[in-house]
């Protein structure tokens, strides 16, 4: 018998006043978009996508900060499935990686599966009825499996200072860019210098009155190897899709050599060596070049590339300030020399809540504990992607599977091809409910920090959000991606456990 049979019909009313849905999506960037989109392939058509949002995109809708731009290379950062042989440039911009997964989504007719305005409250699972209650503000339905798509860079994270509250100009965070708002003339403040601060910093610096840049940590900047693809390239992508292939194979291969220099500290002296010239040709101020020099491995925090944040901290209205903020008040920021750097305009570029995502706080197991509770200090999951005690719950991009190296994109369909072969279980089986083998997840979790051991992620001297509070790495894959694809490729039905239908079990 199959659960076919034993579950209620598409479009069907799991107890005759909630809709019931095969499969529950959250979010609609590059995870809930392609996981959508698989399930369409594969004949699926009684799911939905909860989006809060009025649109598609998730961070790349989202971060529309002034100089957004991908730091990957646009033939790799896409779906394989779906390549684009009309990019602009080498790196895209925000909006034209924007532009491509609305036009992805068009094309795979997603918009008719898609719930604007759903912001997910609660999913919740239930063991008697083997299947999650998802509420939103919008409605309740019920759902065999939910797959977690809101991904780490979701929900922006604001530095905690004493009396931020309190200052009476402006304050806005880079994923929330006030473009009503002309900053020409201003006195601002930008808190941070990660991957955001360092691609809106130049293209303010030149129309704001005074720029101060408060730096905890200077970021390893490398040469942005960026240049226009060309016509004849892009008809010839369009002519012959097999050689945009080849140059995205190319391009895979090329960064995953990059692993090599995060495995061994040593190996990175050469890019740092390259990183000090990039500087030395880009500022000329010996006491600035001394003040934005790390004194941590390059790699021991993410790497950044620019051609332009350097020769803008250069500007004659632009400070670094490295002094640590001791409290803002209502028009100035005050270091702990005691300074008071007097500003109408605060820009957080502090990064996103990554080590405690907020959708954990709103999804409920097994026992009624919060996925945040059983995560405590440190995030785990089995592969990166299902979590003991939380059957038929499926995280993109969750613990383990960022990269310091290559594409997430990559990363986010290797586990798409776990959760088909699942949901292709639950469907066509008597299973009705899978969760990893505690065991077997605790020697994944295990093995994930015995491969970051060594590596200059750990051995670097510097902190960064690779590492949680504990000192774990719950956020990298520490090695080359290819295996992680090989492991997700098809489940392995010994490292789960599979529980019997309800429904075949009463009958």
């Amino acid at each position: 018998m199959s659960t076919e049979t034993a579950r209620p019909a598409p479009g069907a009313h799991g107890d005759g006043h909630i809709p019931h849905l095969s499969v529950a999506v959250v979010g609609n960037g590059f995870s809930g978009l392609g996981t959508a989109i698989r399930l369409r392939q594969a004949g699926v058509e009684d799911f939905l996508v909860f989006e809060r949002h009025s649109d598609v995109g998730g961070t790349w809708r989202d971060n529309s900060y002034p100089g957004c731009a991908c730091d990957v290379p646009s033939h790799l950062y896409s779906f394989s499935f779906a390549p684009n042989p009309d990019w602009s440039r080498s790196f895209s911009a925000q909006p034209e990686i924007h532009a491509y997964l609305q036009r992805v989504s068009r094309e795979y007719g997603i918009g008719e599966f898609t719930r604007t305005g759903h912001e997910v409250l609660e999913a919740r699972w239930s063991d008697d009825d083997q299947r999650w209650t998802v509420t939103t503000t919008q409605g309740t339905w019920t759902a065999d499996a939910v797959v977690l798509g809101s991904g780490a860079l979701s929900d922006p994270s604001f530095p905690d200072v004493p009396g931020l509250g309190s200052f009476e100009g402006e304050v806005f965070h880079s994923a929330t860019w006030r473009h009503d708002l002309d900053l020409r003339g201003r006195r601002v403040a930008v808190i941070g210098t990660g991957a955001s601060a360092i691609q809106f910093v130049p293209e303010i610096a030149p129309v704001v009155g005074h720029l101060s840049v408060f730096q905890r940590t200077p970021p390893w900047i490398m040469p942005r190897r960026d240049r226009a693809i060309t016509g004849i390239e892009k008809w010839a992508f369009r002519r012959f899709p097999a050689l945009q292939r080849l140059v995205r194979e190319a391009i895979y291969w090329g960064r995953e050599t990059f692993v090599f220099g995060f495995k061994d500290p040593k190996r990175m002296a050469k890019a740092a060596g390259l990183a000090e010239k990039h500087m030395r040709t880009q500022v000329t101020d010996p006491a600035l070049r001394e003040k934005i020099t790390p004194d941590y491995a390059m790699g021991c925090k993410r790497i950044l590339l620019s051609n332009t944040y350097l020769p803008a901290l250069d500007r004659p209205n632009v400070d670094v300030v490295t002094e640590k903020i001791t409290e803002v008040r209502p028009h100035a920021v005050v270091t702990a020399d005691g300074t008071e750097h007097e500003v109408d305009t605060i820009i957080a570029g502090t990064g996103f809540a990554i080590s405690d995502l907020p959708i954990s706080h709103r999804v409920i197991g097994r026992d009624g504990r919060s996925l945040a509770e059983h995560w405590g200090d440190t995030m785990f999951a089995h592969n990166g992607t299902m979590i003991a005690g939380f059957p038929n719950l499926f995280t993109l991009l969750g613990p383990n599977t960022g990269l310091g190296h290559n594409s997430v994109v990559f990363m986010i369909e290797s586990q798409i091809n776990l959760v088909m072969d699942v949901l292709r279980r639950l469907r066509t089986s008597t299973v009705g409910a899978v969760e990893p083998r505690q065991d077997v997840q605790d020697r994944f979790v295990a093995e994930m920090q015995r491969l970051t051991e060594g590596t200059v992620w750990v051995d670097g001297g510097c902190s960064s959000w690779y590492l949680d509070g504990q000192g774990h790495n719950s956020a990298l894959w520490p090695t080359f991606t290819m295996p992680f694809h090989r492991r997700l490729k098809h489940m392995k039905t010994d490292e789960y456990v599979l529980s019997p239908a309800r429904a075949l079990e009463q009958s």
